[in-house]
């Protein structure tokens, strides 16, 4: 009884003969799937995004590129033991560095890599009910939740103008605010607050700006991170 096995004899049944088995309507199927998936994120992500200044359409064509890529690591890696261990030594040495600037980001990345994932895998009910039941999650959060944004508020005065003055304006028209920084400019001072205006209302910086001795008065929107 011969047990010896050779290099041929590996890379025959690993490679030839799965290779042969290779069905090309369920990878056009899947990968399908995973483009009307990621499509569908596509379309989430525009109707629910508020999270920056700056729509990114490239970001947002990365998410559908981003499934269907996915799909396809996911077909050739299951149908071949060595290609999976070639990938996975492969992809140990890619770094990826774009930043993310919200946590939300992260989350549409996730899913679209999931549901890359399952649309490769074969799962494909799992994959479109899961989406579709995260959409409507994302939908309603988006649409019914309102979140408070908090502003920057900015103004460079004379040094003889009364501080007072400038708390009292900044009291009457916010619900609330804190000190964030002051400093000294020459014969001016710049001081900063973080607000919560009322209903939206920037009246602030006309009534700031009607103060005599104060120079500029600027709101801007705050996304929660400070650089002193």
């Amino acid at each position: 009884m011969n047990s010896i096995t050779n290099f041929s004899d590996i890379f025959k049944s690993s490679f030839l003969e799965t290779t042969s088995s290779f069905s090309i309507i369920d990878a056009l199927l899947g990968i399908g799937v995973a483009f009307m998936v990621g499509l569908f994120i596509y379309f989430i992500y525009k109707k629910t995004f508020n999270g920056g200044v700056i729509y990114s359409h490239s970001y947002n064509i990365s998410l559908v590129i981003m499934t269907m890529a996915t799909a396809l690591v996911i077909m050739g890696i299951s149908q071949n033991v060595l290609l999976s261990l070639g990938m996975v030594g492969a992809l140990s040495i890619v770094r990826f560095r774009t930043p993310i600037k919200d946590p939300m980001d992260l989350v549409y990345l996730f899913w679209s890599v999931i549901a890359g994932i399952l649309s490769g895998a074969g799962f494909i009910l799992l994959a479109v009910i899961g989406s579709v039941l995260i959409g409507l999650v994302l939908l309603i959060f988006a649409n019914k939740i309102k979140v408070e944004n908090p502003y920057l508020l900015i103004i460079k005065y004379d040094q003889n103008a009364v501080n007072e003055e400038l708390e009292q304006i900044v009291k009457t028209y916010t619900k609330r605010f804190s000190l964030k920084s002051k400093s000294m400019i020459e014969d001016y001072e710049e001081i900063t607050y973080e607000i919560r205006v009322k209903d939206n209302d920037s009246n602030i910086t006309s009534e700031l700006a009607r103060i005599k001795g104060v120079q500029t008065a600027v709101m801007l929107s705050y996304d929660g991170n400070f650089t002193a």
